[in-house]
C-alpha cells in the first residue's frame, strides 16, 4: 500500500466517525444549541464564580484551620 492509498484509508475513516457523530445524541445536541443571550452569559458568570469562591473559601478555611490548630492544641492540652 502506498503512503497516499493509507492516507486515503485514514481520511475515509475519519469522516465516517464526524457522520457518525452528527446523526448522534451529540449531533442533536449541536443543532439544538444556541448563543446565550447576554443576561443569560452574565448570570451564569456571576453563578459559576461564586461557586467558584465559595469552593475555594472552604479550602482555604481546612488549610488554615490545618496550620494553626496544631500549635494552638499543642499549647491547649500541654503535649
Amino acid at each position: 500500500m502506498s503512503f497516499v492509498d493509507w492516507v486515503w484509508k485514514k481520511q475515509d475513516a475519519l469522516e465516517e466517525r464526524v457522520r457518525k457523530i452528527s446523526r448522534g445524541q451529540l449531533g442533536r445536541v449541536m443543532r439544538l444549541a444556541k448563543k446565550p443571550s447576554y443576561d443569560e452569559f452574565t448570570r451564569t458568570s456571576w453563578t459559576v464564580a461564586i461557586g467558584i469562591a465559595i469552593t475555594g473559601g472552604i479550602g482555604f478555611a481546612i488549610y488554615y484551620f490545618w496550620v494553626k490548630a496544631p500549635p494552638f492544641l499543642r499549647d491547649l492540652f500541654g503535649v
